[in-house]
């Protein structure tokens, strides 16, 4: 693996475009402690992974202020800069640049790598489970959504714009298991899949005095 040095320069250039709560420098730790346990499981490159998941959403909160229209796209671009700046191999960026591309969930790329499928897994596995919920209503509440609203039909087809967090959890978050890639991912999935439905479950339940 590269030395460190490479990586802490990485993280220096990156620190300054993390400004938003739901996709901050904390997702991106979450995102790499996910990635590097799952790559070490399947034996990826490592340096690949890391790269590649301390920049995959570089320019997210770009896009979430209207200032540019897919975080995917522009982030490689910006990826590569920074990637050529801290010296990192130049015959392993555009294997960098390709986990970025096609990271995200809403575009439903496919990953052509296996380090492009880890990154996939490591960002889908942080929208589920405890840190999932936890993420859905802090971006919920960061646009004025409510929480639930049963006149409000759920989308069959996820677009990017559910209408309240409960609609984001049918509509997103319990399709992301089926989604997965590589099979340690899937077992972490498993369990933080239950976990969704048994929230959501409670949740529904409460919201009707039920419980």
């Amino acid at each position: 693996m590269l030395n460190s040095s490479v990586f802490e320069g990485i993280k220096k250039k990156s620190e300054e475009f993390f400004r938003l709560s739901h996709h901050d420098k904390s997702h991106v730790e979450r995102v790499y402690n996910l990635a590097i346990r799952i790559a070490k499981e399947e034996n990826a490159d490592l340096d690949v992974v890391t790269a590649a998941t301390l920049l995959h959403d570089i320019t997210r909160a770009m896009e979430d202020e209207g200032k540019i229209a897919d975080h995917a796209i522009e982030g490689a671009k910006m990826a590569r800069k920074i990637l050529e700046e801290v010296g990192f191999p130049s015959k392993k960026i555009a294997r960098v640049i390709h986990c970025i591309e096609v990271h995200r969930f809403r575009k439903g790329l496919e990953a052509e790598s296996l380090e492009a499928k880890i990154l996939q897994d490591a960002d889908r596995l942080d929208i589920i489970g405890a840190i999932g919920m936890a993420r859905v209503f802090t971006r919920g509440g960061w646009g004025n959504k409510p929480i639930y609203d049963p006149t409000i039909p759920r989308k069959e087809k996820y677009d990017g714009k559910s209408l309240t967090s409960v609609n984001h959890i049918y509509e997103k978050i319990l399709k992301v298991k089926d989604t997965i890639n590589t099979n340690t991912a899937k077992e972490i999935a498993e369990e933080r899949h239950r976990f969704v439905e048994q929230f959501l479950e409670r949740l529904l339940n409460e919201w009707k005095g039920r419980v």
